[in-house]
């Protein structure tokens, strides 16, 4: 199975998979409200902004995994995303990144290596996995803040 063929879901309940940004470069990244790292948020709505109309698409993946970071519910992720970081990216339903409840989508993800080779288990809080058009993964660590030169010479280089 591609990860363009992964049935995902929305925040707002909706079906969705890949495919709909087939034509688009995507950052995958495994978001919280309340963590240490939460300001990344900022960086990827600047990032959301500057290459949006360049075929780039930020997809938060809310996850309660790490340290209970994103206990809220649906309404409340999408709330305190708007509010506080003006989000205009999409968000995917609450998803188990790690663990026996792992979504497909990271299944697949997390067989990818970052730039030191290492794969398996999403760390923390905003990992990010750069997926292009051409269906290539690279992954970024969550310390890798959304606009490190290193992204986003990733990104341009998948831009149309």
């Amino acid at each position: 199975m591609s990860l363009y063929d992964i049935p995902l879901t929305t925040l707002a309940g909706d079906r969705t998979s890949l495919a709909e940004f087939r034509d688009r470069t995507v950052l995958v990244v495994n978001v919280a409200s309340r963590c240490g790292l939460t300001p990344q948020y900022a960086g990827l709505e600047r990032l959301q902004q500057e290459y949006g109309k360049r075929g780039f698409t930020v997809l938060g993946v809310p996850c309660n995994q790490f340290g209970g970071q994103e206990p809220g519910s649906a309404e409340e992720i999408s709330a305190f995303c708007s509010t506080t970081y003006g989000v205009s990216f999409p968000l995917l339903e609450k998803t188990g990144v790690n663990g026996p409840g792992r979504h497909p989508l990271y299944a697949e993800l997390t067989q990818v290596a970052d730039a030191g080779g290492e794969a398996g288990d999403i760390q923390w809080n905003f990992e990010k996995f750069l997926v292009g058009r051409d269906g290539s993964v690279t992954r970024f660590r969550p310390r890798t803040e959304p606009e490190a030169p290193e992204l986003v010479a990733a990104i341009e280089a998948q831009l149309v």
